[in-house]
């Protein structure tokens, strides 16, 4: 129930993105959709990055989605499906160094909104991704694998404490 209740308490914070984009604010881009480390290939002598998978994902989205996909991933201090949510963070020195790197590339395309939407975007993907993690224990575990009881249970509960802590760091993500 407490993880309903909070994502109940900010569905319009999440969503603020979709209404963004059907008001003509966000622009859609190809995107990836599944913005992770473990979809990229990389070469195991140098460590250089040599191919992106997981290429049956690619759509319109936004830019924000996978830059907060990217960031929910790489910047969190625990696993995403972590049981001890004590242990889940948002380490804000790997936000700033993955966004420094992110906006360094890409920043010149971005649009004004598309770069103020990027803190937010960490936020809307980890509370799309909760909310998938407890719909699929709640229904049965049918969508995502398991490899425990609660398995699902534990990574939803997981992406909200993350979420909870990028909501309280929200300003100094945007700045």
């Amino acid at each position: 129930k407490d993880l309903i209740d909070y994502l109940a308490a900010k569905r319009e914070l999440a969503g603020s993105l979709v209404r963004a984009v059907e008001a003509g604010a966000l622009p859609l881009r190809v995107t990836h959709n599944d913005t992770k480390c473990n979809n990229v290939l990389f070469d195991g002598t140098t460590g250089e990055p040599l191919a992106v998978i997981d290429l049956d994902t690619i759509m319109p989205g936004l830019m924000a989605y996978d830059f907060g996909d990217a960031v929910r991933f790489a910047a969190s201090t625990a696993a995403e499906d972590e049981p001890d949510t004590s242990k889940v963070a948002l380490d804000i020195n790997k936000f700033k160094a993955f966004t420094e790197g992110f906006v360094g590339t890409l920043g010149d395309t971005m649009t004004d909104a598309e770069l103020d939407s990027l803190s937010v975007g960490a936020f809307a993907i980890t509370i799309e991704l909760a909310s998938r993690f407890l719909d699929d224990y709640l229904t049965g575990d049918r969508y995502f694998a398991v490899k425990r009881p609660g398995h699902n249970y534990d990574r939803a509960a997981c992406q909200i404490a993350l979420a909870r802590d990028m909501e309280r760091k929200l300003d100094e993500m945007k700045a």
